[in-house]
């Protein structure tokens, strides 16, 4: 049965190869960061984003989509890892057409799944209202188990803010890269053909 968290609460994992999938009401972009046991971020090297969407253990997707899975092998961790972030926000203006802000969309819904598609959590991510980036939940481990915990963190400043909240000393450039690769992909997503009623 699946665990419905709300903010603050957590849920054991018993699997270690999972997968996280967001469902937002607008395309969003997904990333994920990896901290210590104080949960700071050490480097750009530690996060998973659009344009570098494969760190160890994790995958995310390279564009803003409405609807992301993400792929996470906590066994693939090293030592130094303690927690996995999952991170939202609103591509940044400029990168087309969209909400500036969650309070303006429908909550976003993660949940975390086992490889065969079971859901283990779920998090409606709810209460965002100028915010523009939130720290969905995270995977942490404890004494040797690693537990999910529904976040929900936002930041009206965006990715900059909430990357220098986890203490990545290079936040700002690295939010800014993240929103170039953002920009790319949505240049290179052009629109599919209308499809045309079959011959009869």
């Amino acid at each position: 049965m699946t665990a419905e968290l709300v903010r603050g609460q957590n849920h054991p994992l018993s699997q270690s190869r999972l997968e996280i999938r967001v469902s937002a009401g607008t395309p969003v972009v997904a990333a994920a960061a990896l901290g210590d046991e104080n949960g700071r971020i050490h480097g750009v090297e530690w996060v998973a984003h659009p344009g570098a969407p494969t760190q160890p253990g994790l995958e995310v997707s390279r564009q803003a989509a409405a609807d992301h899975r993400l792929a996470v092998d906590l066994d693939a961790m090293t030592d130094a890892v303690h927690r996995v972030s999952v991170l939202l926000a609103l591509p940044a203006p400029g990168g087309g057409p969209g909400p500036a802000r969650f309070g303006a969309v429908a909550a976003p819904f993660v949940a975390v799944t086992g490889l065969d598609g079971g859901e283990i959590a779920s998090y409606t991510i709810t209460g965002l209202e100028a915010e523009s980036a939130v720290v969905a939940l995270e995977l942490y481990r404890r004494q040797g188990a690693w537990k999910v915990r529904a976040v929900g963190q936002g930041y009206a400043g965006g990715l900059a803010d909430l990357l220098t909240d986890q203490g990545l000393p290079e936040a700002v450039p690295l939010a800014g890269t993240i929103n170039e690769a953002v920009a790319r992909g949505l240049a290179r997503s052009v629109q599919a053909p209308p499809s045309r009623p079959a011959d009869g």
